[in-house]
């Protein structure tokens, strides 16, 4: 376990964090040791603004340090992934299906049909969604808030998502151990990634809507 006084010592990179998400996790990590890079990965999980692009690189960094072992940072990342995703999930089988709709009724351009739609897909490929989702920016979070209205079953979702958390985890605590000094260099280009796939999303929801206006007056002029 890393003392609080190592805390200052675990990253020795050029440019150490003074502060932000890098600081706080290396606080974290320094404070409780190994299990910090679980409990931070899992505040990750349940909030998608904390990347873990920027604490998994850390983890790795300070394992190469020798400051915990290498399969223990992957084995505590990705248990806190588990744990984060769990939380969510079980804030989506809060949410059930009936206010889903009901909320939905409430959103212009959306019908109940099409809930219905995303519902019945969602059952045809739910673990394999949970899976990929696991290891894609931003997404990786969200997909546990369908699978828990959907009440996915708990084990199949807790073993896609480990599996998808395990590989995730893997690579980004391998390039900070590997790149050493220079794990900066994955928080920057994760960073890019993440905008990239938020991009992404916000064209395919603006193209979603425009869309639907282009069909209302065409359905209004039918009726």
């Amino acid at each position: 376990m890393i003392t609080t006084s190592a805390s200052s010592m675990l990253l020795t990179a050029p440019a150490e964090p003074a502060g932000g998400v890098a600081g706080w996790a290396a606080d974290v990590m320094g404070a409780i040791g190994a299990p910090g890079a679980g409990l931070t990965n899992l505040v990750d999980t349940v909030l998608p603004f904390v990347p873990s692009e920027v604490i998994l690189p850390i983890a790795g960094f300070a394992a190469g340090q020798g400051r915990f072992s290498l399969p223990t940072v992957i084995i505590w990342t990705t248990l806190g992934s588990v744990v984060g995703s769990w939380i969510v999930y079980a804030a989506g089988a809060l949410l059930g299906r009936d206010r889903t709709r009901a909320l939905a009724a409430r959103v212009p351009f959306v019908s109940p049909h099409e809930i219905d739609r995303a519902e019945a897909w969602f059952e045809r490929h739910g673990r394999a969604a949970v899976l990929l989702a696991r290891m894609v920016p931003v997404v990786r979070s969200l997909i546990s808030v369908p699978a828990g209205i959907q009440r996915m079953s708990l084990t199949a979702f807790t073993a896609m998502t480990a599996l998808g958390s395990l590989v995730w985890n893997t690579v980004f605590v391998l390039l900070g151990y590997w790149l050493g000094g220079n794990w900066q260099l994955v928080e920057e280009y994760g960073g890019w990634v993440s905008k990239a796939v938020v991009a992404l999303a916000v064209l395919a929801v603006a193209r979603w809507f425009l869309v639907r206006l282009r069909r209302r007056p065409s359905a209004r002029h039918r009726g």
